[in-house]
């Protein structure tokens, strides 16, 4: 694949999203197909497959995909609208007693219902736009839907890169039955991603997750000893762009790779339509019904961006690719430092990523990581994981040639917590960096 060279950005230009494709296919171009001769001993015959029909099968499987993830924000008001009708219509079948000394929460649904409702607005505005997220692919979420000026896309060539290898394809999940009772915690995880990330609240959990980061990867790039310009920083698993912005305020060029269309579709609205601070409010909380002192804990409403990177634009490169980590990046040395945090945990086979990270990085350059070991394939059905400790984890990394920098342990750090609830954890995070070797 070649290496993405993508113009720097002016004030005021959009923050570009490359799409690739997130269909899954075992052998992209050389099928085996048995012909009839080969019940009689004969070797089974290699038929190649077109490669033009090959793509636009997997464009439409990946567009399909995109219209579910659509679907399911639009599904959101509906679905919260149910389960707060279903309380109800259990707090019907009380005695009048009972009901009598839950007038208070009766008005606490309702005022649920008003949360729920100005959420949904939000999620229309974050979705209005979708059609329009990617630079090299249109999703006409409305067939008479046409972009506006200035969100017309700069069509690249496609580039066709399949998944890595899945136990179950991804169509097959969004069609059974529990994917429509899953997805509504998706849109919630979302909404709790943005308190993480662009609001005043979740400064904390940023200067505990993203503050260590930043700050050591502007220490190790000197700006008196390098053109920041011209240091490339990638961020696998970037979410919804946020440490991908704070490094490109300190100058770097620097790229997020995100897998989850939830993720990119919200980022791509903070990024690149949110054009002054706080323009947005929401009830990241409204769903959280346990462990909650008060019922206005439950109601408390954040307010988004901080900052808007439309109108405080970074001085450095910021950019998304949407696609898998191990199958969109596969050029040697082509990249200075790579940034994870909260991510290396997401893979089946955790030494395939540190593979990864040590092809692509330059030799001299860094890798630094911050999180926990959470393996979330572990307890996933039908799918493989390993789980190596943090001291198996460390052997793996030196064997692989890595220098290590840094290592540090019990780094105290939350994830979209909500700091008002009753049951409050948090992770003793690793800390790691590491540098490939030069010779």
């Amino acid at each position: 694949m070649q290496s993405l060279d993508t113009p720097p950005l002016n004030d005021g230009q959009e923050v570009l999203f490359l799409l690739f494709c997130f269909f899954s296919r075992n052998q992209p171009n050389h099928p085996v197909m048995e012909s009839s001769s080969s019940s009689k001993g004969h070797a089974p015959e290699t038929v190649p497959e077109d490669p033009e029909a090959c793509l636009i099968e997997d464009m439409e499987e990946e567009r399909r995909n995109f219209f579910k993830i659509i679907a399911a924000f639009k599904y959101y008001r509906h679905s919260s609208m149910a389960e707060l009708k279903r309380k109800e219509c259990f707090l019907e079948t009380l005695p009048p007693a009972h009901q009598q000394m839950l007038t208070s929460y009766r008005e606490h649904l309702q005022n649920q219902r008003r949360c729920v409702e100005v959420n949904a607005q939000v999620i229309k505005q974050i979705i209005q736009d979708a059609n329009c997220l990617f630079q090299n692919a249109d999703h006409n979420i409305e067939p008479e839907l046409q972009p506006a000026d200035g969100l017309k896309l700069r069509y690249q060539d496609f580039q066709k890169v399949a998944l890595r290898h899945r136990s179950k394809p991804i169509s097959d999940e969004i069609h059974s039955p529990t994917w429509w009772f899953f997805i509504p915690a998706q849109v919630q995880i979302t909404l709790k991603q943005i308190f993480r990330d662009w609001s005043e609240q979740g400064k904390l959990e940023r200067d505990q997750c993203y503050s260590p980061i930043v700050q050591e990867i502007t220490a190790f790039f000197n700006p008196a000893k390098y053109d920041l310009t011209k240091v490339k920083i990638l961020v696998p698993g970037a979410g919804l762009g946020r440490l991908i912005y704070e490094l490109a305020c300190q100058g770097f060029y620097c790229e997020g790779n995100e897998f989850s269309l939830f993720m990119l579709i919200a980022s791509n609205f903070v990024l690149n339509r949110c054009v002054a601070a706080n323009q947005c409010t929401i009830y990241p909380w409204v769903h959280q019904v346990v462990n909650n002192l008060s019922q206005q804990n439950q109601l408390v409403p954040v307010s988004f961006p901080d900052v808007s990177p439309t109108k405080f634009p970074p001085k450095g490169t910021m950019n998304m690719v949407a696609g898998d980590f191990l199958q969109v990046y596969r050029d040697e040395d082509y990249w200075e430092c790579i940034a994870t945090c909260f991510f290396i945990d997401c893979a089946n086979n955790i030494i395939e990523f540190i593979e990864v990270i040590k092809k692509i990085l330059k030799p001299g350059g860094i890798w630094v990581n911050l999180g926990p070991l959470l393996y979330h394939f572990s307890d996933v059905p039908q799918e493989g994981s390993i789980e190596p400790t943090y001291e198996d984890l460390l052997e793996i990394i030196r064997s692989l040639g890595f220098i290590i920098l840094k290592n540090e342990t019990n780094i105290v750090t939350t994830y979209s917590q909500n700091p008002t609830s009753m049951h409050q954890s948090h992770y003793n995070s690793i800390y790691l960096v590491c540098q490939k070797p030069n010779n």
